[in-house]
């Protein structure tokens, strides 16, 4: 049985009964930077899905490359999920979505990305968190992966302090970002409850002296392998012209929570904005000027940077059209298409519950019940990926880095220590209790060599007697009563 499979089988206890497996694999764990190399935190050779890609800032390759690596590592997660439900028999028990709200209950999951910078980064500056934050919430109308309905942005509202009076909410037929009422604040260190559009949490899962990990939970999983790669391409570039010190601070907006919330629920896709001078503005002009600085700084620099920047531009230019020229492209336009023509033709509402569930559907992995696929298979879902390299990352990780050296550590602890119990992590690994934690600081070496020479002095000297003697209990036993508890 394949990794992929092993997990799900824990993750679903009961495959009889019919599921619904609401997953945020766009969650699919994006840890980025301005421009270099890429490399995802990937266990080769064990079919496992969880996915973590890296850039680097050192400019060897470009943020377009960083999309090109993110949109097929992406794939290649929601590919061995899907074959891991048909390697059990499950495809017809159970449904696994890749979305980010629960429409019953509005329960969400989100779709991490990571973007690692120097530490040199100014991303403590005031100003600078204002101008990412203003990026992240005008970049939805590309972005965003769209929904029915509305909920309440303030669930704790005891907790965030919001009188009654903040939190009265307005019945919304369709929005396009399934985040954006789940955002209740511009900055802040928490992942849950109390999220916030730029995460302010300092943890580098790298060398803290090197590098800085920015954090976003802000962002809706994407079903289109152009979305996935503009999310993450854009964003890069964006981050690379504050790192030059060019972005204008006249994007600021005044409240760019207020502003998100009103871009995802503005049923007309005019998306007005207030700019922090009190300006109006839209967030289509706003993208569009920080498209012009990008292209006037970054373009040339390499391919991958240009393809970005051109279809950047084209998306900008066609959503001006209507949701209609971007289909295809922009998954919240895609799925308002779909269901507007569905609406029509059924004479329904909004709120039915069949529209309800055709919303899930479309982001059913399943290629048989899925509607994303229809419109991949008629040749409108555009693909940034091929079959055979999503095929390749399913099993490999980059070369030259720490992934690389990971990945051949399980595939070698599965084959010879299966019966033993460790622990392994973004930064490193422990094979006992007694065994010194071997370091992997550095997202961009592989530490192959000497993984392999730290297994054999292991090896030599490993008693599991004298792990128990010194610890309690081996890690196997511990972390099976962890798993009950």
């Amino acid at each position: 049985m394949t990794g992929a499979a092993t997990w799900l089988q824990h993750l679903v206890p009961h495959p009889g009964r019919r599921w619904l497996a609401c997953f945020a694999f766009g969650a699919v764990r994006h840890r980025a930077v301005l421009a270099a190399v890429l490399a995802a935190d990937f266990c080769a050779g064990v079919r496992c899905a969880r996915i973590l890609i890296v850039a680097q800032l050192a400019g060897r390759f470009a943020g377009g490359a960083l999309a090109r690596h993110a949109a097929v590592f992406d794939r290649a997660g929601d590919t061995l999920i899907q074959e891991a439900e048909e390697e059990l028999g499950w495809e017809n028990n159970i449904s696994i979505i890749k979305n980010n709200v629960d429409l019953e209950t509005n329960a969400t999951f989100g779709c991490h990305e990571n973007y690692l910078v120097g530490r040199n980064f100014p991303f403590d500056e005031r100003d600078n968190l204002k101008l990412l934050s203003s990026f992240l919430t005008t970049r939805l109308i590309y972005c965003g992966a769209g929904r029915i309905g509305s909920c309440d942005p303030h669930p704790f509202r005891d907790w965030d302090g919001v009188s009654p009076q903040e939190i009265l909410d307005e019945e919304v037929d369709f929005q396009i970002s399934q985040r954006a009422d789940h955002i209740p604040n511009e900055f802040y260190r928490w992942v849950q409850y109390n999220r916030a559009i730029v995460n302010t949490r300092d943890e580098p899962l790298s060398d803290p002296s090197k590098y800085r990990r920015i954090h976003l939970l802000v962002g809706d999983s994407t079903m289109s392998e152009f979305a996935t790669a503009m999310k993450m391409g854009t964003t890069a570039l964006m981050l690379e012209i504050m790192q030059l010190g060019v972005a204008k601070r006249e994007w600021i907006l005044a409240d760019s929570v207020q502003a998100m919330r009103n871009i995802s629920r503005d049923q007309d896709f005019k998306w007005n904005v207030t700019l922090a001078s009190g300006a109006p503005s839209t967030a289509l002009e706003l993208q569009l000027d920080i498209l012009d600085t990008c292209k006037k700084y970054l373009a040339g620099n390499h391919q991958e940077t240009d393809w970005i920047l051109e279809n950047w531009e084209s998306v900008l230019t066609d959503l001006a059209k209507g949701p209609e020229a971007v289909l295809g492209r922009v998954d919240w336009a895609s799925k308002y298409w779909m269901l507007n023509e569905f609406k029509n033709e059924e004479n329904l509402d909004w709120h039915n519950p069949w529209l309800k569930s055709l919303d899930l559907e479309y982001h059913n992995l399943n290629k048989e019940n899925g509607l994303f696929w229809g419109l991949e298979a008629s040749g409108d879902g555009y693909r940034k990926t091929t079959d055979p390299a999503v095929d390749h990352a399913k099993l490999n990780p980059p070369r030259g880095t720490r992934a690389h050296g990971r990945g051949e550590l399980i595939k070698k602890l599965i084959g010879q220590h299966s019966h033993m119990g460790y622990l392994i992590d973004w930064i490193g690994f422990r094979l006992s209790k007694t065994d010194d934690p071997f370091l992997m600081l550095d997202p961009f070496i592989s530490y192959k060599e000497e993984i392999v020479e730290h297994l054999q002095q292991f090896e030599t000297s490993y008693s599991p007697k004298k792990d128990i003697e010194n610890g309690g209990e081996p890690f196997g036993e511990s972390r099976k009563k962890e798993s009950y508890e």
